[in-house]
């Protein structure tokens, strides 16, 4: 019988040798967050806050035996999932997670790009993370970059950010948060869309800060929540929470990922 107290959490993603995001910075936000982290491995990088500079992909069959392995020994209660980089990894993470759809939590952070360049996402793994990734999540969590991407488009004003929000819905995930970070004006807006409709989060916009790793952080906090039985509005807005204190604990420099969360 599980432990009332132990909740075990999966990332699925690459490596950051600087530990600001991937699966480091993700590891660090569970362990703010109470829960235990178990990490599947997808590439290693060189990058850091100044961008990425190189990819090693791991084979994808190597990936999947490390998630059958996660999922079988640990069994998750919420997952993320992070730079997932080509079709056949995606591919591979989304036949093992087909059959676990229901019984936990999954948050896809669909990473493309790097916030300070380079690309964490090969151009022709689009498709495929559409068609095979996005209907499993349980929520998807792109930045206004991102989701213009995946619509289509040429950018997302701030102005048509909570329809894009409903947009991505038909791509098949259940529900979207929608980061507002890239966004103008004194508010960071977040638009999180279910099929019941669109609720608005919003925080004071912090000047200056360093944006390395805040997305990992939101869908790895965003997770943990999940993880520990929040709804999904109190997960959002607990995520966005714990993030934004996060980035005023750093001061402008590397992301805090050791603030409280809550």
């Amino acid at each position: 019988m599980r432990r009332p107290d132990y909740i075990p959490l999966c990332t699925i993603a690459g490596s950051d040798p600087t530990g600001g995001a991937g699966l480091q910075g993700d590891l660090k936000t569970f362990a703010a967050h109470g829960v235990r982290g178990t990490a599947v491995v997808t590439a290693l990088t060189v990058q850091g806050a100044r961008g990425v500079s190189r990819v090693e992909p791991v084979p994808p069959d190597l990936v999947a035996e490390q998630l059958a392995v996660v999922l079988a020994e640990v069994e998750p209660l919420a997952l993320k999932t992070g730079m997932l980089w080509d079709g056949p990894t995606i591919r591979a993470v989304a036949a093992a997670l087909a059959p676990e759809q229901g019984r936990l939590a999954i948050v896809v952070d669909p990473v493309l790009a790097a916030s300070a360049g380079g690309d964490l996402l090969v151009a022709d793994a689009l498709p495929t993370l559409v068609a095979a990734l996005l209907p499993l999540a349980g929520v998807l969590t792109p930045n206004l970059p991102e989701a213009a991407r995946l619509l289509g488009r040429a950018s997302i004003p701030d102005r048509e950010a909570s329809e894009a929000a409903r947009a991505l819905l038909d791509l098949g995930c259940a529900a979207v948060l929608l980061k507002g970070g890239h966004g103008t004006g004194k508010e960071a807006v977040d638009w999180l869309a279910t099929s019941t409709g669109v609720t608005r989060l919003a925080l004071p916009r912090l000047p200056g800060v360093d944006p390395h790793g805040t997305g990992c952080a939101l869908s790895a906090s965003l997770a943990s929540f999940l993880g520990r039985g929040f709804s999904l509005v109190e997960a959002a807005e607990a995520a966005k929470a714990y993030v934004h204190r996060a980035l005023v604990a750093a001061g402008g420099g590397q992301l805090r990922h050791d603030v409280p969360d809550l």
